[in-house]
């Protein structure tokens, strides 16, 4: 269903491309903000729902949030929001396997898109948001405003836009796109519905990556009764981290005298770690520590260092930040102990496919003589292809060649400044584009986990609606 025509008066139009967690988000604290005058607010979103986006769309069983549900809400001064909302359907009545033994909780992720999408039902309802359920093809500066064009046909003006687009899909390394590209079990975006469903039960597995996705593929192969081996392959062999047993208190201060080196950065955290530890905190408080204070830590960093921080420190932190949830981590350690699971580092040399196998060259990391396998389904999970997020839809890779975008120069996302406003190649930043959520990691540092990508949608909120007031108050002085 199309949202009806936008108002023709002067009333402001906000338009948002993307509807996940970082564009619902937006909007939602957009309707409640004091604007000086209520905008039209549409957003763009081929999903039938508002909030999902790709992490909460999946009707995977095996999908499971990895962060205790205490700590995931859309509103950053109600992190328990989520909670509330989960225990007050008495969700877990579904889902006996969501409580641990601590009491903490970690649902499917399915729930926490119900949720986001019962928070802005209302707003859908009462006309204050708009759902445009179409994709966006074209978006062009005419006469001081954007007009964006869809796949629907539609063509909307807007004062106000802000990108809040997913981050861009793997990217198979080097040839192994094109060379396994033909093979019936070769899966390159994990994100397609019922992408893993080529997989048979006795299948030898190798899964390029070793992330949070590489988990989720192993646990949903798992649940569809898939016991063939598999192999995990990635350059430095790093696995995800779980939660402690036990809740850990916060340890450390990043800030005090914050680092300008990603060397000095390190050893902080080391030394951090190792005191926390004579006090029996485990390193779980200093990381979280290091979350909590992230923006400023980020803020400090000279760009060169933060460019030498994504280069060589970046898999470290995302192994012991991002952790997969108990339940993924008991299937994990379950495959390793039955010999089912075998987790190298190094990298995928050469593959080619033969008959009906696939063929592998394996280089270890730290050893020349490389190794020949052969599997029978190869899975893709290398992690998002930030250096290609201009070419994942035309009509970003237009907007830089009209000089309104660029890439930051850390390699995470989009250039922008500390007000979230989109910078193009010219260095000029303009107001009235801003970038919201993972994509503008490379000014704000920690933009990956849900609470900051919560915080961040409700600092754009604050940011457009100030810009909206003080329009407001220039097209009516009193």
């Amino acid at each position: 269903m199309q949202p009806k025509p936008l108002p023709t008066s002067e009333q402001p139009v906000v338009a948002i491309i993307g509807g996940g967690v970082s564009g619902a988000g937006v909007a939602y604290h957009l309707a409640r903000a004091d604007c000086g005058e209520r905008p039209a607010i549409v957003v763009f979103e081929p999903r039938a729902e508002l909030g999902r986006g790709l992490a909460y769309d999946t009707a995977d069983p095996a999908h499971r949030i990895n962060v205790p549900a205490a700590k995931m809400s859309l509103q950053p001064d109600d992190p328990g929001e989520f909670l509330a909302w989960f225990e007050a359907r008495d969700a877990v009545a579904g889902d006996p396997e969501a409580r641990q033994p601590d009491g903490s909780l970690f649902p499917r992720r399915r729930l926490f898109g119900d949720y986001v999408a019962s928070l802005l039902k209302p707003l859908l309802e009462n006309g204050t948001v708009r759902h445009c359920r179409a994709a966006v093809t074209a978006v062009e500066r005419r006469a001081g405003r954007w007009s964006i064009r869809d796949d629907g046909g539609g063509v909307t003006e807007a004062d106000i836009v802000a990108i809040a687009t997913s981050h861009p899909p793997p990217a198979a390394p080097g040839r192994l796109a094109s060379r396994l590209a033909a093979h019936p079990r070769f899966v390159a975006d994990t994100t397609k519905p019922g992408a893993l469903e080529v997989i048979r039960p006795h299948d030898r597995v190798l899964v390029i990556g070793n992330g949070l996705t590489a988990a989720d593929v192993i646990a949903s192969l798992a649940e569809r009764g898939h016991d063939g081996p598999v192999t995990t392959i990635s350059r430095r062999g790093l696995r995800s981290r779980g939660h402690p047993s036990v809740p850990q208190e916060l340890f450390g201060d990043f800030v005090s005298s914050a680092a300008h080196s990603a060397v000095s950065l390190l050893r902080g955290i080391r030394a951090a770690i190792g005191a926390a530890k004579e006090e029996g905190i485990s390193w779980h408080g200093v990381i979280d520590q290091v979350r909590a204070q992230g923006y400023d830590l980020w803020q400090a960093l000279p760009v060169a260092e933060r460019r030498r921080l994504v280069r060589h420190l970046r898999p470290y932190w995302d192994v012991h930040r991002f952790r997969i949830a108990p339940q993924v981590e008991a299937v994990l350690d379950a495959a390793v102990a039955a010999g089912r699971l075998d987790i190298l580092a190094g990298s995928v040399a050469d593959a080619r496919i033969e008959g009906e196998l696939i063929l592998c060259t394996l280089q270890p990391r730290h050893q020349r003589q490389p190794l020949e396998r052969s599997y029978d389904a190869a899975v893709v999970t290398t992690g998002p292809a930030h250096g290609g997020i201009l070419e994942t839809q035309p009509w970003l890779a237009a907007l830089a060649a009209s000089g309104h975008l660029s890439l930051d120069p850390t390699g995470l996302g989009l250039a922008c400044t500390e007000r979230s406003e989109a910078i193009g190649p010219s260095g000029i930043a303009d107001p009235s584009l801003l970038i919201s959520g993972p994509l503008a990691r490379g000014t704000f540092g920690e933009l990956m986990g849900l609470p900051q990508v919560t915080e961040h949608a409700f600092f754009i909120a604050g940011e457009i609606a100030e810009k909206l007031r003080t329009s407001a108050t220039n097209r009516h002085p009193a």
